[in-house]
């Protein structure tokens, strides 16, 4: 019987996106960020028992955007940190 291989997520992520440094690993990885900070936001806003409107109105800005925000898309560091803010995180 053959002996199964097994892979580490390193090489699994070099093979399929590529090495690390190379333009399409580094935006894998930073869309894989974007993703998981709104991911967190959104959690964080549910434990605070806040709509994305009522979010949005803490932080002056539309549902709309809070939506995009916690998919990770239009990320700044000066709307994340006014989101945590807002929830006092």
């Amino acid at each position: 019987m053959e002996t199964m291989k097994f892979y580490t997520e390193e090489e699994i992520l070099d093979k399929h996106i590529g090495k690390k440094g190379t333009p399409k690993r580094d935006q894998f990885e930073a869309d894989l960020n974007s993703f998981l900070i709104g991911e967190a936001i959104k959690q964080a806003r549910q434990s605070k028992n806040l709509t994305q409107e009522e979010l949005g109105n803490l932080i002056g800005v539309q549902r709309a955007q809070i939506s995009r925000i916690e998919n990770g898309k239009n990320l700044t560091f000066s709307t994340i940190a006014r989101v945590f803010k807002a929830m006092g995180i």
